[in-house]
């Protein structure tokens, strides 16, 4: 199961730094920088409240694709890090988020 780490503190799946969405969708098809991706799944928290007991699994999102073609991580469609990182302060939509653990192939 992957860790992912996220310190968009008012995301709806935070809690505590851990993230219990169902699953996690990191978008960058084009993405050369870790700026260029995003997390598909990120929901404001002052819109949707706290949703970090909603995952299918008894703990923190255990579900992680990635469409950043361009990262050395990404293994057909699936992210193959133990752990990533999810950023972006004070994000109020989901292009205002980044998968910090982007490495350019």
């Amino acid at each position: 199961m992957q860790n992912i780490n996220c310190s968009v503190a008012n995301c709806s799946h935070n809690k505590t730094g851990v993230c219990y969405a169902n699953r996690v969708d990191i978008g960058g098809a084009t993405a050369s920088t870790e700026k260029g991706t995003v997390c598909g799944s990120f929901l404001n928290k002052y819109e949707y409240s706290s949703l970090t007991n909603n995952t299918n699994s008894s703990g923190p999102c255990d579900a992680l694709t990635c469409n950043a073609v361009s990262c050395n991580h990404n293994e057909n469609n699936l992210c193959n890090l133990d752990s990533i990182q999810v950023a972006g302060d004070e994000a109020h939509i989901y292009s205002e988020t980044q998968c910090s653990s982007f490495d350019n192939k």
